[in-house]
């Protein structure tokens, strides 16, 4: 046989596609060329997979006078990574007779050591739930994939140590176990900060509580060393598990990225970029777009410390996922949509010195202060639900021995059994959202009910907070959580005095 083909796949984005692998030997001075817009890592591949098959006991195709053409198709789309290593090898094999084995319907990724070892690949996940969906039968993974590969059921997965299994699985001299299909155990996360740990502050952690619940943005503002960072991480640690497709989901995004290192991602992610992050690591992009930051916080937590020192463009660019729990990259070969469902926890000094409205004076010059502030537009002030000043903690309680332990464990189960209601009141109306920050403002009208009194003291906060329609409706999705964390049915006037509380003061 001169000619073969095998298949592997590779992901545009966040969005898989399979590739067929062909191979054509002919006679001729040696030349081994991989066509099919390569890039540099799969043009290299030749030297590796050169390597590989003389290694695993199989006449090296440098040792052969034939022109090898190796063509990845769809020709028009750009291959990126190793990940093609093994499928280019086999077909190889395969063209030259060295081995036979029927190639239909079966997927093959990983990446070639020269001594033939398999070694993982990212965003294996989101590649066999693909190939599953399109009637592949198995698929062929390095075995440090395999337990990722087998969270999909519907397909056979056999994780492989190297080039030689693969051959003797194919040849039928050794078949590889197929991979059990991998259960999702829901292990306690291990967090470094919870609230367990957080003297005092009993307010924020009632807003971060109430953030939590139903999924809404949370400021943290104050002078420095109050704690604003403290309780931001350990805000992750009362947030429930994730389900099971949020498991995929989630790890799908992640296997992409190459943050995975094999894990399962169980829990809601927690993302901290420094400020001095760049557009790119924080949207996303690149010739061939790659997730960022804000995606990779998707089904979790997107905390930005120190958030008035972000580059003004990248504060600017939390507009649109903010507002549509997406974010659109375009690019000259075309535009793609990365998921951007977070929950955004900022943290911030009143002025850059952080001295502002506390004890000690203020050193900042008035033009360093206006400047300061302008670094947060409007648009995003309106899109973040609460505001909390985290002040000072006095020295005796500071130094008091915790006396209240349970508190995170409380608050876990207070959302926990929030969201249940959430999602139950959602189901019976036949919405698909989980959370009450999730609502439009059809939705709005449909399934929150306020009383008439609480509807006027929503307007009378209207008109002298002079708040945006946007904002009018945050209030009535937080009055709508702070009920479901009471475990109220209905939405009362104390729920919406108190999300009236955590309304951005004029003076910030």
């Amino acid at each position: 046989m001169a000619f073969a083909r095998v298949y592997s796949a590779q992901t545009v984005g966040l969005t898989p596609g399979i590739v067929s692998v062909e191979a054509d030997l002919s006679r001729g001075l040696h030349n081994f060329t991989i066509v099919g817009l390569p890039d540099k890592a799969v043009e290299e591949s030749r030297d590796r997979v050169a390597a590989a098959i003389k290694n695993s006991g199989f006449a090296s195709p440098k040792s052969k006078n034939q022109r090898v053409v190796i063509s990845l198709a769809p020709a028009d789309l750009k291959k990126e990574g190793p990940l093609f290593d093994l499928a280019v090898a086999l077909s190889y094999l395969r063209a030259s007779d060295e081995l036979s084995f029927d190639a239909e319907k079966i997927l093959f990724v990983g990446e070639l050591a020269l001594d033939g070892a398999l070694r993982p690949v990212p965003g294996v996940l989101p590649l066999v739930s693909h190939a599953q969906k399109e009637g592949f039968r198995a698929v062929v993974v390095p075995e440090g994939n395999a337990k990722e590969a087998a969270l999909i059921a519907g397909i056979d997965v056999f994780g492989a140590a190297s080039l030689t299994s693969v051959a003797q699985h194919l040849s039928g001299e050794r078949a590889l176990p197929p991979q059990p299909v991998t259960t999702v155990i829901y292990d306690p996360p291990t967090y470094a900060i919870d609230f367990d740990d957080i003297r005092g502050q009993q307010d924020s952690k009632r807003a971060l509580a109430i953030a939590a619940a139903g999924g809404h943005n949370i400021a943290l503002y104050g002078p420095p060393g109050t704690g604003k960072t403290l309780l931001a991480r350990a805000f992750a640690s009362i947030l429930p598990p994730l389900s099971f497709d949020e498991v995929l989901e989630t790890t799908g995004i992640h296997s992409v990225a190459g943050a995975t290192r094999g894990a399962l991602i169980t829990h809601a992610p927690l993302r901290s970029p420094h400020h001095t992050a760049s557009h790119t690591a924080m949207v996303g992009g690149g010739s061939i777009p790659r997730p960022g930051e804000i995606t990779l916080a998707h089904r979790g937590v997107l905390f930005l410390d120190e958030f008035p020192e972000f580059d003004r463009r990248v504060i600017d660019s939390l507009r649109q996922p903010l507002e549509d729990r997406v974010v659109s990259i375009s690019r000259a070969r075309g535009s793609m949509q990365f998921p951007a469902d977070f929950i955004l926890i900022v943290a911030m000094n009143p002025c850059p010195c952080g001295n502002q409205g506390s004890k000690k004076p203020c050193v900042c010059m008035p033009v360093a202060l206006e400047r300061y502030k302008r670094k947060i537009s409007e648009p995003i002030v309106d899109r973040i639900d609460l505001w909390v000043e985290v002040g000072p903690i006095e020295i005796d309680e500071l130094g008091a021995k915790k006396e209240r332990r349970g508190e995170g464990a409380a608050l876990m189960a207070a959302v926990a059994d929030a969201r249940r209601r959430q999602k139950e009141r959602f189901s019976r109306a036949g919405l698909s959202m989980t959370k009450n920050a999730a609502l439009s403002v059809r939705d709005i009208d449909n399934h929150i009910v306020i009383p008439e009194s609480g509807k006027g003291i929503l307007r009378d906060a209207a008109r002298k907070l002079n708040l945006s329609p946007r904002s009018y409706h945050k209030m009535i999705k937080i009055s709508r959580t702070i009920a479901d964390l009471a475990g109220e049915e209905e939405v009362r006037d104390d729920h919406v005095l108190e999300a009236l509380r955590y309304r951005r003061k004029t003076s910030l």
